[in-house]
């Protein structure tokens, strides 16, 4: 039996033609497994319990106003539009909410956003202090 040495330069031209090709790629079968089933979000029970929020940007510059924060009920789907700077930080956020949805209907029970950890984090930490909520961290983990 011959060995055949041309397999291997066969190999990486296929390899490189299926890169290269747009309906290779469209065709191509995934190996890779997803990350975690989806799970859906609970059906809220009450209004104004369960809410997402949202910005819309990149907006003519009105008023000296550029972005828009929605602030819209899970059950309900109404939704408040209030509008803001592109620099208003996480402190100005929360005075926003405060004043245009808390004051209305109360805290919710969970805020669904599209937003990085580290906004989420900073937003919860000036939350509680505005409204002089004590935050204990719990670091029987980290030992």
């Amino acid at each position: 039996m011959t060995k055949n040495y041309w397999w291997p330069v066969v190999t990486k031209d296929v390899e490189k033609y299926v890169d290269r090709c747009n309906m290779c790629q469209k065709m191509k079968n995934w190996t890779e497994t997803s990350a975690e089933n989806l799970i859906a979000n609970e059906v809220p029970e009450r209004l104004w319990t369960h809410l997402t929020v949202d910005f819309i940007t990149i907006l003519l510059l009105v008023t000296k106003k550029d972005v828009i924060l929605v602030v819209c009920d899970r059950s309900s789907k109404i939704a408040y539009f209030v509008t803001t700077t592109e620099g208003t930080l996480a402190e100005g956020l929360i005075k926003l909410f405060r004043d245009n949805v808390w004051k209305l209907y109360r805290l919710p029970e969970s805020v669904i956003s599209d937003r990085e950890p580290q906004f989420v984090a900073e937003l919860t930490k000036k939350l509680n202090r505005m409204l002089g909520i004590e935050t204990k961290l719990l670091i029987s983990y980290y030992l």
